[in-house]
Parts: C-alpha cells; sequence; structure tokens
C-alpha cells in the first residue's frame, strides 16, 4: 500500500489537541494497516522518527435512523509517539 493509502485523515478534536502536547497525534488509517507500515508511511509523508504506535479498533456503534436499528461503520486509529525535538508542520499551521 502507499503512504496516502495508509493515512486517511488527521483526527483532531479537543482531547487530541491537548495530547499534541504531549507530542502524540491521533490519526484515522486503514484497517489493513500494520504498526509498522504506519510509521513507515509517517516517516515519507510528514518526514518525522516516531518513536511509538499505539492502535485502537474503534467498534461499531449502534445508531436509530426512525424505526430500524443501524451501526456506524468500525474503524482503526493510530496514536502516534514523537521524539522532543520533532512536530508535524501540518498540525502545527491549522
Amino acid at each position: 500500500m502507499e503512504p496516502g493509502q495508509i493515512i486517511i485523515e488527521p483526527i483532531v478534536t479537543e482531547k487530541t489537541n491537548l495530547m499534541r502536547e504531549r507530542r502524540k497525534y491521533v490519526f484515522k488509517v486503514d484497517d489493513r494497516a500494520n504498526k509498522i507500515q504506519i510509521i513507515q508511511a509517517l516517516r515519507e509523508l510528514f518526514d518525522v522518527h516516531p518513536v511509538k504506535c499505539n492502535i485502537v479498533n474503534v467498534k461499531r456503534k449502534p445508531k436509530r435512523v426512525r424505526y430500524r436499528i443501524g451501526y456506524t461503520s468500525g474503524w482503526k486509529k493510530a496514536i502516534i509517539t514523537l521524539p522532543a525535538g520533532e512536530v508535524i508542520q501540518a498540525f502545527e499551521g491549522a
């Protein structure tokens, strides 16, 4: 897979903004990607050297649409820890 296919989008919420102060960045990633592929994709896309990569499988949740029960889709989240001197410029400029 290409690096652009592995990293789908960054997750920007109040909680993830607080995590950025501790050098942790959160991304939505492809369901088939593993930790090694995610770290390599970040090296190529953002020119950083991640220290650690934690992965969370976000489960689907039930949602009701009128009288029917449906589900949101599940997805995979990656929490990336960077060393002390590095930042991802795409987050800092936004």
